[in-house]
This record gives structure tokens, sequence and C-alpha cells, in this order.
């Protein structure tokens, strides 16, 4: 692992995941992204004196394969002497991807408060992060979609986000080091897993052969982009916003401010789309009248003359 460790602890310099004493929940699945996850902190463990929790969701969906993925990661937790937590959830007949996703990171964050632990660590590598802005560009995206998964968000930390799946599978055959693989994953039910195995293949295939690393490449320049301009909204984002001072701005900055406005609100952006900011402006550039109401997802803004509140 010499050159992979190196190249994901340059990453840890760079975007300060951990430190020394910092106490990590692992999401670890049996899959070789987490598997292998799991043997870098190890390999990281002593030197940084970290403390591990092994956090695992068997959803049951794939039967007795499901509980051959629990097997194999109880098998490496306590081969490593790290305390495991599992997750049995009860699902809805019907399950979207998005429903799963929601149930693993509450249970991370779950775990992460019960235990008074600083971060949770995923195993999203170079690949998921091809697959991630694929999506978004397909669904429809701004900039700020597009900029795709951050090597830390709030208390998410994703240390693989430079490494291929590729290299991780050379690793875990060389040293033979045993993983488990999701065979539905190689089906085409959902969004992700079309892209994985019909559409990248294709771009490969017809367009570019090193569309990864193309994509992945501007990926990081949309970031700084989108950080440039989050940086200035937030600035001129302070105390009531005047109608007639945001019309005044470039298109891009007045949809950040209302986006940051709608933030202070809701903690968080979840459900708030394109359309919603759209028909906030449309009604701050009507005529018909100075006083307007827009509600949408639980939010009511308001228009009195050139006040414009967020409640």
């Amino acid at each position: 692992m010499p050159n992979l460790l190196k190249k994901i602890q340059n990453t840890n310099h760079q975007e300060n995941l951990w430190q020394k004493n910092s106490k990590i929940i692992l999401g670890i699945s049996g899959g070789p992204d987490s598997v292998f996850l799991l043997e870098f902190f190890i390999s990281l463990q002593k030197k940084y004196n970290l403390k591990l929790i092994v956090a695992h969701v068997n959803y049951g969906l794939r039967g007795y394969e499901s509980d051959e993925d629990q097997a194999l990661v109880e098998k490496l937790a306590q081969k490593h002497s790290l305390e495991m937590i599992v997750l049995n959830p009860k699902l809805k007949k019907k399950v979207s991807e998005n429903d799963l996703r929601e149930v693993r990171y509450d249970f991370f964050q779950t775990l992460r408060e019960d235990f008074s632990f600083d971060s949770i660590a995923v195993a999203h590598t170079q690949d998921d992060q091809v697959e991630t802005f694929l999506m978004r560009v397909l669904r429809g995206s701004g900039l700020k979609g597009l900029t795709g998964m951050q090597f830390k968000s709030n208390h998410i930390i994703r240390p693989l986000l430079e490494i291929s799946k590729k290299e991780i599978l050379e690793h875990l055959e060389k040293n033979k080091i045993s993983f488990r693989i999701d065979k539905t994953n190689l089906e085409s039910k959902f969004l992700r897993n079309k892209i994985r195995n019909q559409l990248i293949p294709y771009l490969e295939k017809n367009f570019n052969p090193n569309i990864g690393k193309t994509i992945t490449d501007s990926v990081s320049s949309i970031s700084q982009d989108n950080s440039f301009i989050s940086e200035i909204a937030k600035k001129k984002s302070g105390g009531e916003l005047s109608v007639k001072k945001l019309l005044v701005l470039h298109p891009a900055l007045q949809r950040r401010i209302l986006l940051e406005k709608i933030r202070e609100k809701k903690s968080d952006l979840k459900n708030i789309e394109a359309s919603h900011i759209n028909e906030i402006i449309k009604t701050l550039k009507s005529t018909k009248g100075k006083n307007q109401t827009i509600s949408f997802k639980g939010l009511k803004v308001l228009r009195k003359g050139d006040k414009v509140s967020i409640d």
C-alpha cells in the first residue's frame, strides 16, 4: 500500500480530514472500496492514535448474500480488535437509492453523536465522483451540484476520492485481501448503475478513453469557481435583503445570496430546486405589485417594497 498510503496521506494534509487522536466511524459494507478504507485506517491507527468503530448496514435486500457481507465485515473487525455496530433496518416494500442512502447516513450520524466521535469516513472513490457528476448532469444541476462530492462535508470525510477502483482492486488482489461483490451493482436498476455499467463504458469507447480523469479535473476546477462565488455571496448576504441592491448584481450572485438566506432558515438546501429560486427572482423583478408572497417547501418569501424576508 506504500504509494496509495502516501497519496491518501497527502490528501489528508491538504484537506485536513483527520488529526492525531481523531475518533472516526468507518462505514464498511464489505465491498472492495470499504474494505480498502478499513485496511488503510488500520495501517495508520498507531501512528495517529486513532479510535475507530466499524459501522455496517445490513439491508437484507439480497438474502443470504447480505448476511455474508455482514459476516465478512465482522471477521475483519474482529481481526483488528475493533468494535462493530450493525443496523438491520425495516424498509418499505419499494425503496429508492436515495432511501437507502438516508438510512445509512442517519445511522452513521447517530453513532457519531452517541459516541461523541469526530467524523464518519466513507469509501467514495474517483469512480464514484465521476458517476455522481454525470448523474447530476443528466438530472439537471447548477454550478454547486457539479462540484460533485467533497473530501469533507460537515462530519463526512472521503479520503479515497482521488483513488480509482482499479488501484484499489489491484492492491486487494495483490495482498490477497477478501472482499464482497454486490451483484446488484451489475444490474442497471438504479440511475447510478446505468451510468456505471452503460454510459461510462460507452463514453470511454466512443469519445474519450480517459473520461474519468477528464471529468475529475473538471470537477476540481468547477469546485474552485464555486467556492469563489460562494465566498462573495456570503459577504453580500448579511443583513436585510434589498430588492434594488440584489437585482443590480450578476445573476449568479443573485441566486447564491437567495440560497444563503434560505440556508439560514432551513439549515440545509434539501429539496430546494432551481425553479424555486427562479420564481423568487421573477417575483422581485415583477412590476405588478410591491407586496408579494411566495410559498414553497415550508418557506414563505415576503416582499414588502424594497425589503425581502424569508420565514
